[in-house]
């Protein structure tokens, strides 16, 4: 759970949640005079404000795929976004098909979810926990943080026009209204925002100093953890994260410490035409083929 707790304090310095390639930087971005006459707080209030939609997603549905690499698994999912709430099949382990039996599971899991809907409470619960979390650092960012800009920096491919490029600090007037909001005084890094959407493309974070979540009592967050945030639009305006990387220590309730290192992807991005029942996603997921490799 604390281990949770703080990848969505990270995540929701610029996200998502919200869930591709990887984008590389390439040319120079050049953002003319009257851009950077701008406060640079200001493009991270209309940043977050669209980021907030992003998170929420309101009236938009998607499916997609998922590749989750941690140290505990390789797993590819395939996801579909229903009114309740999100719903997926893992589809390949390892980079390969399932066997007969991980399939007769995961199929399992699945139809258990459909008729027992107590089943799929817990797990929209956590999902609607990690969306609360990551809304409200979210709000907190244009005052958490001190933004600089710094032009002339390599901008993020995939986008055709120009990308602000700010520097962010912790405010040292910033007070932390939650202990998950703590997790932010030790994060620094970049953040590319795509001058014509308002929505940041790219994100990178450390943390560069130690940091305690409740006195310690909950969480210490050792230094040298980074993060990376790569974004994109899947379609229609619907704004996504592509890639996510993390690689952090967390001591947990004084006891004991857990390395992350997590990568996670996201592509083939289908927007869906209207809205669907979480029992209506689980029968197109329980008839669709697992791919063939």
């Amino acid at each position: 759970m604390q281990v949770r707790w703080f990848a969505a304090a990270l995540a929701a310095a610029w996200c998502v949640a919200s869930y591709g390639a990887s984008r590389q930087t390439t040319a120079i971005s050049q953002p003319d005079a009257a851009m950077l006459a701008v406060p640079p707080r200001s493009w991270v209030v209309e940043a977050v404000n669209n980021e907030l939609v992003a998170l929420h997603h309101p009236n938009s549905y998607m499916r997609y795929r998922m590749h989750i690499v941690d140290e505990r698994r390789d797993m590819t999912r395939d996801v579909i976004e229903s009114q309740e709430g999100t719903v997926a099949r893992m589809i390949l382990r390892n980079g390969q098909p399932l066997t007969a039996d991980e399939d007769k599971a995961e199929l399992q899991r699945l139809n258990d979810m459909m008729a027992h809907p107590s089943e799929f409470t817990k797990h929209i619960k956590d999902e609607s926990t990690g969306r609360k979390l990551a809304d409200d650092l979210l709000r907190l960012m244009p005052d958490a943080m001190i933004y600089t800009y710094t032009p002339g920096q390599p901008q993020a491919a995939g986008f055709a026009g120009p990308q602000i490029v700010l520097d962010y600090a912790p405010n040292p007037k910033f007070r932390p209204p939650t202990i998950t909001a703590e997790a932010l005084t030790g994060l620094r890094g970049r953040a590319w925002i795509d001058v014509k959407t308002k929505h940041v493309v790219r994100m990178e974070g450390t943390i560069f100093r130690p940091v305690n979540l409740g006195w310690g009592l909950v969480a210490h967050i050792y230094p040298g953890g980074t993060l990376l945030l790569e974004q994109a639009d899947a379609g229609r305006g619907r704004w996504v994260f592509t890639h996510f990387t993390e690689n952090v220590s967390v001591r947990a309730l004084m006891v004991k410490t857990v390395n992350v290192h997590a990568q996670i992807d996201t592509s083939d991005f289908q927007i869906l035409p209207g809205p669907m029942t979480y029992q209506d996603a689980i029968k197109i997921l329980l008839n669709t083929p697992l791919p063939v490799k």
